[in-house]
């Protein structure tokens, strides 16, 4: 992510409304995104400090050096820049050196041995050479890793719109709580939540969800950035949605107001984030399939819809699988297929079923996974056992008789 004095200078403030100026997609910002990622591409097996410099003398006199940086930035947090593999340890070379004292290039009065002495002394006792003993010095050091590998294959396009999306992160930077209103995708929204480890407080509002991110309760901590650095870590999340809009509170430093900054589906970024498949298993991509097959037609009653509720458990929440919807009345149950064996994961599903009390939910469980009907007797809902795959004539009795409006 850009660093806060690549984003101040692009923050823009009217009235309480705080927004971010996006850099345009001009012949002008073309080039210069163009030129970063050839430069890029030209130091590959050269080192971070070497990128660096270049990126002083290519930057110049140029008095929009906030873009290039910025543009830079983006480009070196998708490289990967690892430390060069040595024969002595780096930690070693130092110790050995620098216990021989202050030494120079020359000899004086107070300094009788020569820099390229001690080095030799060193050499002979390590079996290295005075090169490779300069080389390893400081090669645990973040300037000296080497470029291995310049990332995805950059376009001039898809960098500025990376460094835009950079740019809407930085902005979360100084916030203290995010309202979200969201109407898709839940699954993937709650798996970034989780990733990044915020804090959340939900609740249902028509065809989705309305959740709140809070901050630091208190006021000491809200001087920090930590929190909002997570807001921004989480917010490309946001883009992997097809409808849903975002409120967050700004307080940008050295100031006492509260800003408003506001997001939503009809803003012009994407998401670099990967998103789920369509099913997280055969099972499910096979129930799916047979389902269509069965009750698919314009005749069929009951209508298969993938993920779209959220149940809600105080800390953290249970998406099942399917849900299935009648489509004359209305009447709808949820459907969980366990197929997965790791006593982990049995053991936290078990808990979230328990948690949820919802008589609609049937449990459909692959007798391979070892979870006994002792450990299912008190969940409220359906439980149907399978050896291979569900068989849907059961499931949909199940449906019928738990199925509710």
């Amino acid at each position: 992510m850009l660093t806060g004095d690549l984003v101040r200078p692009r923050l823009r403030i009217r009235g309480s409304s705080l927004s971010v100026e996006m850099l345009p997609v001009n012949d002008r910002y073309l080039r210069t995104a163009s030129d970063l990622i050839g430069l890029l591409g030209d130091h590959l097996g050269k080192s971070l400090g070497t990128w660096a410099d270049s990126l002083d003398r290519y930057e110049g006199t140029r008095t929009d050096y906030i873009i290039i940086r910025g543009l830079a930035k983006a480009l070196a947090d998708s490289a990967t820049f690892r430390p060069v593999e040595t024969s002595i340890s780096p930690v070693e070379v130092r110790q050995r050196l620098f216990s021989q004292g202050p030494v120079f290039a020359t000899t004086d009065l107070f300094h009788r041995r020569e820099r390229g002495e001690v080095l030799s002394v060193i050499a002979s006792e390590t079996g290295l050479t005075t090169v490779q003993l300069e080389e390893a010095l400081y090669a645990d050091r973040p300037a000296e890793y080497v470029l291995t590998d310049i990332g995805p294959e950059w376009t001039p396009e898809s960098l500025i719109a990376r460094y835009n999306l950079e740019l809407a992160r930085g902005v979360l930077y100084w916030s203290s709580e995010m309202r979200i209103d969201i109407h898709d995708n839940f699954k993937d929204f709650w798996r970034y939540l989780k990733l990044f480890k915020l804090m959340f407080w939900a609740q249902p509002i028509d065809n989705g969800y309305h959740v709140t991110l809070d901050g630091p309760i208190s006021p000491f901590v809200k001087s920090t950035t930590r929190y909002g650095r997570q807001f921004a870590a989480f917010l490309p999340a946001l883009f992997l949605c097809e409808k849903w809009n975002m409120v967050a509170d700004v307080r940008l430093q050295q100031s006492r107001e509260t800003l408003k900054y506001q997001l939503d589906d009809k803003t012009p970024l994407k998401s670099h984030f990967k998103a789920s498949g369509e099913f997280d298993s055969a099972l499910e991509a096979d129930f799916a399939r047979a389902f269509e097959a069965k009750f698919g037609t314009e005749r069929g009653q009951w209508l298969l819809s993938r993920e779209d509720e959220v149940i809600l458990l105080g800390d953290t929440v249970m998406i099942p699988d399917f849900a299935v919807t009648n489509k004359r009345d209305g009447r709808r149950a949820l459907i969980e297929i366990v197929g997965f064996w790791h006593p982990e994961y049995l053991r936290r599903k078990v808990e979230k079923v328990r948690a949820a009390k919802r008589r609609d939910l049937i449990l459909l469980v692959y007798e391979g996974v070892n979870l006994t009907e002792d450990r299912l007797k008190d969940v409220p809902g359906e439980v149907l056992y399978f050896p291979n795959k569900p068989v849907l004539k059961d499931v949909m009795k199940a449906v019928e008789r738990v199925a509710k409006i």
